[in-house]
């Protein structure tokens, strides 16, 4: 309805509770919210892709395949699971509906084909690439704030009605002028505990965690840093998820598929983990690193372009085996230009004149 009152009125930029409009186009700060972290996820992946002897051009890659397959997936899972949806609702975007959960198995899967298409070890890369979908999370979970929703019981006592603890929910909160915000101007609404920024900080915390182990360590075995990921989302979605208002949660033919995939998340996380540690010790003599070989799990250089040459950087964790980065041939200076004489210069020659005279 607020796109159609937009279209009919003109509206060809405008800012309010729920996003703007630009061009006549109506974008929400949730959409803005989840660019954002997919654009700061990318940029961290890049630069642990550096650190961890890898080329961080195949970040761009995976960022080109796995988003889009994300957002589709996200949308399909919701669609599926999401009893006030539907599959034939598919494409009606702005009417919200887009699943974390689905999200993140339709990127790692893209992510997966990928690697095997580009010959490229995927658990390795992908211990630069999952942690960070935890602050993309982070940050995604802001766009509920303004669309007013993912929120759990009612706060009673006065003492706890402050935000970030609770946040306030006006009864129409999803017209484009109120919004979240509009809730803290709002008479009649009504507070209740803001689960969106719970989540939000214990997805930060996980990131802040994960991300300074994939920084400061080197041996095998690969991979432990996704099942990691998937422990923690999973733990958090498990607690999460049955706590919430019961219209925003997945349930449709009576499953809580939210639930169901998040303990799922946890448990094959946690069976993935011991497997790789147990398979380690068996091949290395040792559950993280390697007693007789190579302790690193990160030694070989991995690019997706054959004539891709490492070299000397002081981000990669094994910099020093490269030799330095070559120096850009310096510019030529420009040679002076030999313009030929103008028939105006020429007319100013006395010899020229002279010879005219003739």
């Amino acid at each position: 309805m607020a796109s159609a009152l937009l279209a009919s009125s003109g509206v060809m930029f405008d800012i309010s509770n729920r996003g703007i409009v630009v061009f006549g186009l109506q974008i929400y700060w949730y959409g803005i919210c989840i660019v954002c972290g997919m654009i700061l996820a990318a940029f961290l992946s890049a630069l642990l892709m550096k650190r961890r002897n890898m080329s961080p051009d195949l970040i761009y890659l995976l960022f080109l395949v796995c988003i889009p397959t994300a957002i589709v997936c996200a949308r399909l899972f919701s669609c599926l699971t999401d009893p006030n949806l539907g599959i034939a609702r598919f494409f009606d975007f702005q009417d919200g509906g887009l699943s974390v959960t689905g999200g993140v198995i339709g990127g790692v899967l893209a992510g997966l084909v990928v690697c095997l298409i580009k010959k490229i070890d995927f658990l390795r890369a992908a211990d630069c690439v999952v942690p960070n979908i935890l602050i993309a999370q982070a940050l995604g979970r802001w766009g509920n704030f303004f669309n007013g929703e993912v929120y759990g019981g009612v706060v009673t006592d006065p003492a706890l009605q402050w935000f970030p603890f609770a946040v306030p929910i006006a009864p129409n909160h999803y017209d484009w002028d109120v919004g979240g915000i509009g809730g803290f101007s709002a008479s009649n609404a009504t507070w209740h505990y803001a689960f969106f920024f719970y989540e939000s900080l214990i997805n930060l915390i996980g990131w802040a965690i994960l991300f300074t182990l994939v920084w400061k360590t080197s041996k095998k075995p690969n991979g432990m840093f996704v099942c990691l990921y998937f422990v923690w989302y999973g733990i958090v979605r498990s607690i999460m998820e049955p706590l919430r208002d019961p219209q925003f949660i997945l349930d449709a033919g009576g499953v809580p598929w939210s639930l169901v995939f998040s303990i799922l998340m946890a448990t094959l996380g946690t069976a993935a983990f011991l497997a790789l540690l147990l398979l380690n010790y068996h091949k290395e003599g040792a559950l993280i690193g390697s007693r007789s070989g190579d302790p690193c799990g990160i030694t070989k250089y991995l690019t997706p372009y054959k004539d891709d040459t490492p070299y000397y950087s002081k981000i990669n964790m094994l910099g020093a085996n490269y030799p330095p980065k070559p120096e850009k041939e310096p510019k030529r200076p420009k040679e002076p230009r030999n313009d030929p004489p103008s028939d105006a210069s020429a007319g100013d020659d006395p010899s020229a004149d002279g010879e005219a005279g003739d």
